[in-house]
């Protein structure tokens, strides 16, 4: 036997991207969730994403949920909001089609309210790793 054997070859390593495709990966995961790990090609946390976020706003969204809009006076609303805005354009979408008025007067309304900020919280936590995943601070 020769003294040169041929090894398999390993995977090449995950090249950090500059902070602007960082931050550009971070606002894409934002908008659509799960999109930043897809382009990452970090397949299963990318759906494991796309499923929870999703399954989270619609089932908020089918127990009579509110989504809460801009509103200055209540602080908890305002939080409410900022919750929301986090799902980034499902949010913005539902907006738009008039949905998300919700019935807070059923134990499940209040139930898919909290779904629904749930939701959002959970896509800007994804989105903030999708930006360290990119600078190569995790794997």
């Amino acid at each position: 036997m020769s003294s040169t054997e041929i090894t398999p070859a390993s995977p090449p390593a995950f090249r950090p991207v500059s902070v602007a495709a960082a931050n550009a990966l971070s606002i894409a995961s934002w908008l659509v969730p799960g999109l930043g790990y897809l382009l990452l090609r970090k397949w299963i946390r990318g759906a494991l994403i796309v499923v929870s976020i999703f399954a989270m706003f619609f089932l908020g969204l089918g127990m009579q949920g509110q989504l809460f809009g801009v509103n200055g006076k209540n602080l908890l609303d305002i939080l409410g909001w900022i919750g929301d805005l986090c799902n980034g354009l499902p949010y913005m979408i539902t907006r738009i089609a008039g949905g998300g008025a919700g019935n807070l007067y059923t134990v499940t309304g209040d139930y898919g309210s909290m779904f629904l900020v749930a939701s959002g919280l959970l896509n800007i936590l994804a989105a903030a790793d999708v930006r360290d995943v990119a600078l190569g601070r995790k794997p």
